[in-house]
């Protein structure tokens, strides 16, 4: 990745609110071509928010958020994700009572090449082996771990160039999540960028190339992911080292 390279994601001074409450006070962000970015911080930091800003479910009052060099602050959420930008939401967000297969299918319904629909759904399913096995089970029916898994495996359908998570480990066993981190960095090494929102500071630092330390809607900090690791206030802070 060349320094002067431009962004493929760019937010400068991002102010988001939710009515009369300022939530993001003037964020700046970036993220390259190629890189694992995460976005550590407390509970109500702006880390959601944040994402919220980029995929247009929340716009941002000032600032801009540029993506491939063009300005998509007060885009239509659908529009994001047809430019390339998808994401697996906090919480998962399955349709319940759909199939896993289905699932994945309503995470391409924009896109207009459906030849190319059995290709990516076989890669969800190389990735994720245990939804081949589950391919035709409701997905509400599933472990969390396995949601997790069909909710990310739905965000790719849409072939992003950027795959947002929100808190992709959060209330799953320790097995999934060292699962889930794992297909996180191969889905990476096949070319798609990540920008990554986590509780799990150690793990998401282990993983992402750079990492922003969100306080209160700021960013209080922002380095490479192995000397954030390495800070004492980090340490202290999020990852529960004295």
């Amino acid at each position: 990745m060349s320094a002067t390279a431009e962004p493929l994601l760019k937010l400068d001074g991002v102010q988001t609110y939710y009515g009369s409450i300022q939530a993001l006070k003037g964020i700046s962000i970036e993220v390259h071509e190629g890189e694992i970015v995460t976005l550590i911080g407390a509970n109500g930091a702006g880390k959601s928010t944040t994402l919220r800003s980029i995929n247009g479910l929340n716009h941002p009052r000032h600032g801009t958020i540029r993506f491939r060099g063009r300005d998509i602050t007060q885009t239509a959420a659908h529009d994001v994700v047809r430019m390339g930008i998808a994401q697996s939401p906090e919480g998962r967000k399955l349709f319940p009572r759909m199939t896993v297969v289905e699932n994945l299918e309503m995470g391409a319904f924009q896109r207009k090449d459906r030849h190319a629909l059995p290709e990516d759904m076989e890669r969800v399913f190389t990735l994720f082996p245990r939804l081949a096995e589950r391919r035709n089970q409701k997905a509400g029916t599933m472990s969390g771990g396995e949601q997790q898994m069909c909710a990310i495996g739905r965000a790719l359908m849409a072939r992003p160039t950027l795959l947002m998570l929100d808190e992709p480990s959060m209330g799953l066993a320790p097995i999934f999540v060292q699962r889930i981190f794992d297909t996180i960095v191969e889905v990476n090494k096949q070319g798609t960028s990540i920008l990554l929102v986590e509780q799990n500071a150690l793990m998401a630092l282990e993983v992402a190339n750079r990492g922003y330390v969100l306080e209160t809607g700021k960013v209080a900090m922002a380095d490479d992911a192995k000397a954030l690791a390495q800070n004492d206030d980090v340490k202290r802070t999020y990852l529960g080292e004295i």
